[in-house]
């Protein structure tokens, strides 16, 4: 009998016949013992055994920890299939091991099952390569329209260049998606700019008041006062004397916490909505975005609107010098820190960009010298069906069960406020055809904003993302799967990285365009960048410049995170505003 198995016999008897065998199987050696060696030699098989089973489970209690720590749970539930001769025949192992995992790792519930045997285990392991090569190709079946090759992006960047030019077009403007805006600003901050300035930022849910000290550099640059005020639903979606009015004791309140009741200040107006621009101070509300929707305003003056709401306060009086899209806002700001920033980019809630044209391609107004702002409102691209190849299913139905079907199509696929249910559409397709949640749960994933765009970021983000995925799903009553969870990312992951690619598209036709203008081979250009999807999604940022890098190969692009731009970004244009205002000859 080998020694191992005999060690076992040794162990398993009682202590009389323990000896009693030892002795037998020793004077078979040849050797001559008495009861005090047999003893000795089986105490040193105790403690043989007793280590192999501690190593065992500390070895086991590693494994069982990173799970759990990967998984980032406070708690783990686990199943440990279990084979071999040691811990199925020994009762003792098996009861050492347990009682030792358990003080290891008291925050993990471990079951042991006994595997039937390694034919079994094989034919169940090709079984689930089965299942899982099968369920990745429906997968895939899924994910892959919104994949985008090289070449259909070349393509939208075409595109992009050609609703450009028509939107710039004086004969084709009023028709076009792309609308081309002039924003009326024609010069870049050059740090002359001096004064108290105060800003106005509506553009979301949030909207901020700021008080803006632009000094020189030596008296420490641009100082900001800012408070932030919640523009509710049923205000966004009101009139426009509620709306404004709301905005308007948004700022009594600031001037009265900061003891401002007595000055008025030139101040910019950033309206992150589509305006038609007649000059720097006037503009007309083309239609409204991001979940506004409040009755009254479109086809008005934002300024005017303003302006009569300060009157009905009967309070104070405001110098509004301009009125600025967020985007222009941004480039602004970042300008301020780079001469070479000419291109403004948001991708939060929504997205748009902006960009320093030559006066002689802008068709719409009268003037060949210089240069001019353009808002792009490129959120609109689209709108006449030109992308209609790229429409999945999922950005159908996220723009039919928006409060502007068939509007900001370009927009829809990019921004923040969008990303999340079309996630949620692809996930209640997934689920209905079993490849998800075994195909249960369908009813939860209805549940409109189950899926905010933090989530997205989150879920990209690693191990605690994942964690947060779960709890949002328990939230709802669905418990979800380690291997469920995996599957979402990817779902995220690639409704993000479309998003980042089209978004490069875009960008790519407007760098290539100012480099043409200027007939450069080769042209070097900042982009000033803000928005909580570029900033928080973990490689949004990074998928974005790598493909306008491959789009736009003549171009080399640098991206400058805003620092505050539709604040910071308003003031500088109303400085800029009053600096040429001053210089000009009385």
């Amino acid at each position: 009998m080998p020694l191992p198995s005999l060690i076992c016999v040794f162990l398993n008897c009682s202590e009389k016949v323990g000896l009693a065998k030892t002795k037998h199987f020793l004077t078979r050696q040849g050797l001559v013992l008495n009861n005090e060696d047999c003893f000795h030699v089986q105490h040193i098989c105790q403690i043989a055994f007793t280590r192999s089973a501690n190593l065992c489970a500390a070895g086991l209690a590693a494994i069982i920890t990173h799970i759990r720590t990967s998984q980032n749970l406070p708690q783990l539930n686990i199943g440990v299939a279990v084979s071999g001769a040691m811990y199925r025949g020994q009762t003792q192992y098996r009861e050492i091991v347990q009682q030792t995992l358990k003080s290891l790792i008291p925050e993990c519930n471990v079951t042991f099952v006994a595997s039937e045997g390694s034919a079994t285990g094989a034919a169940l392991v090709a079984a689930a390569a089965l299942r899982l090569r099968s369920r990745q190709e429906q997968m895939s079946g899924v994910l892959g329209p919104l994949q985008l090759s090289m070449e259909i992006l070349e393509k939208i960047r075409n595109q992009m260049r050609q609703n450009m030019e028509k939107g710039l077009s004086k004969e084709t403007h009023k028709t076009a998606a792309v609308r081309m805006l002039p924003a009326f600003v024609r010069h870049l901050p050059d740090g002359s700019e001096r004064g108290d300035f105060l800003a106005l930022d509506l553009g979301g849910t949030n909207f901020r008041v700021l008080m803006v000290q632009v000094k020189s550099p030596q008296e420490g640059g641009i100082h900001m006062t800012t408070e932030v005020y919640t523009i509710p639903t049923q205000v966004a979606q009101s009139t426009d004397v509620e709306l404004f009015d709301h905005i308007v004791s948004c700022i009594v309140d600031f001037q009265t916490k900061h003891d401002m009741q007595d000055r008025t200040l030139p101040l910019g107006f950033t309206f992150s909505f589509p305006c038609d621009q007649l000059s720097l101070d006037k503009g007309i509300l083309l239609r409204w975005t991001k979940g506004f929707s409040a009755l009254g305003c479109v086809g008005k003056d934002p300024v005017q609107l303003l302006r009569e709401a300060v009157k009905r306060q009967q309070h104070f009086d405001l110098n509004v010098v301009a009125i600025v899209n967020d985007t222009v806002g941004t480039m602004m700001s970042c300008a301020y820190v780079d001469p070479k920033c000419e291109i403004g980019l948001i991708i939060g809630t929504g997205t748009n960009a902006c960009y320093m044209e030559e006066m002689r391609n802008v068709g719409t107004l009268e003037g060949e010298e210089g240069r001019m702002c353009i808002n792009m409102e490129w959120g609109a691209f689209g709108d006449d069906g030109c992308l209609e190849y790229i429409m999945t299913s999922y950005d159908k139905k996220v723009d039919a069960a928006s409060i502007n079907p068939g509007q900001q199509r370009y927009e829809k696929l990019i921004s923040g406020m969008y990303l999340g249910d079309i996630v949620r559409y692809i996930l209640m397709d997934l689920a209905s055809r079993k490849i998800l949640f075994q195909g249960q749960h369908q009813s939860i994933l209805k549940t409109e904003n189950l899926f905010p765009t933090k989530l997205i970021t989150a879920i990209e983000n690693g191990s605690q993302g994942l964690q947060e995925l779960r709890a949002a799903f328990e939230d709802k009553g669905l418990t979800i799967s380690p291997e469920d969870a995996l599957l979402v990312k990817e779902v995220c992951h690639t409704v993000s990285t479309r998003a980042a690619k089209l978004c490069a598209a875009g960008l790519a036709a407007v760098v290539d365009k100012i480099r043409e203008n200027r007939q450069l081979e080769k042209l070097e250009v900042t982009v000033g960048v803000d928005g909580t999807v570029y900033k928080m999604h973990p490689h949004f940022a990074r998928q974005l410049q790598e493909t306008v890098a491959l789009l736009a190969p003549k171009c080399q692009v640098k991206f400058l995170l805003s620092e505050d731009g539709s604040g910071k970004g308003a003031a500088l244009i109303a400085a800029v505003a009053s600096l040429k205002q001053a210089q000009q000859p009385t």
